[in-house]
């Protein structure tokens, strides 16, 4: 049952990943072009691939081609998935954020009965249902004036959702070569850390946003993205270690993302109290109990969609 050790990892280092995100972007960022960070992840990611190929000594070039291409293209997924994430965040809060991506057993479905000709059952269609309720109900308690802005942030997070998926799923499809599980990972972020340098280098005004923000906090804007990245390796490592140690691709995925808003209900919740300028939460008491309905109508979908 190592798989599960790996899920519980991964879905305290996620939602933490997703708090500092919402933090960086707020304050140093001030919500324009938050994806700009996207440059520093992109060297740290090349960096982290250099180090891990140089400790184990790999042979990059003499494995598999096809199965490099294919993680290759997972990192690159996994980059343009950061663009729509992002910019969800620059126009939400992390706790709507947590409840929106939390679709992807939904995907995963989705996937598997247009590539592999799965089925659904009456159950996974009511489930299917329930999930979707969840961040409906977000959407339609908050106030008229806000509600399109609220429609935005899930549509990019359900682009966020969509591009993951395919990049896991092609990540999974890889693990059946012979390369080992450290190499793939770096290989992965090697594809990411190539694809975030090129678009926030051509992007112009990503590029502009960043140096800007560098100067005017005294690169201490360095402090959190660094954190961040350490958060995001001990993640990606735990969760796609998940996806490939698992029975299935499916069950990691629902048995994470069932637990993940509870995670990031709550956490949003202590540290809004402890620290609110990091939590960053709105504790009214309509908002706690709008997300916590919503929070146990995504649980039950994701759940009753194994039955």
């Amino acid at each position: 049952m190592n798989w599960l050790i790996f899920i519980a990892v991964a879905v305290l280092f996620d939602s933490l990943r997703i708090f500092v995100d919402n933090f960086t972007s707020d304050v140093f960022f001030k919500g324009r072009y938050a994806v700009s960070q996207k440059l520093f992840y992109g060297y740290a990611h090349i960096f982290v691939f250099a180090i891990v190929l140089a400790a184990i000594g790999f042979n990059f070039f003499s494995a598999n081609p096809i199965a490099i291409s294919l993680l290759f293209l997972s990192g690159i997924c996994a980059s343009v998935a950061g663009i729509p994430y992002f910019k969800a965040l620059e126009i939400d809060d992390s706790t709507n954020i947590g409840i929106f991506t939390q679709l992807a057993p939904v995907m995963y479905l989705i996937f598997g009965w247009f590539l592999l000709g799965d089925t659904f059952s009456p159950i996974q269609l009511i489930a299917f249902a329930i999930v979707l309720a969840g961040p409906l109900l977000i959407v339609l308690t908050t106030k008229k004036r806000s509600r399109k802005i609220k429609i935005r942030a899930v549509l990019y997070a359900f682009l966020y959702v969509l591009i993951s998926v395919i990049g896991n799923i092609l990540f999974v499809k890889a693990n059946e070569s012979s390369i080992g599980f450290i190499e793939e990972v770096s290989i992965v972020y090697l594809g990411s850390g190539i694809a975030d340098v090129l678009l926030t280098t051509f992007i112009s005004k990503w590029h502009r946003r960043f140096r800007t923000v560098t100067k005017q906090s005294h690169k201490k804007v360095f402090i959190p993205l660094t954190i961040n990245t350490c958060i995001g390796m001990v993640k990606q490592f735990s969760y796609r270690g998940a996806l490939v140690t698992a029975p299935a691709v499916a069950i990691a995925s629902v048995v994470g993302d069932s637990s993940e808003p509870i995670v990031i209900f709550f956490l949003g919740l202590l540290l809004t109290l402890i620290w609110p300028k990091f939590g960053r939460e709105n504790l009214s008491k309509k908002t706690v109990l709008v997300h916590l309905i919503a929070t146990v109508l995504v649980v039950v979908g994701i759940v009753l969609m194994q039955i």
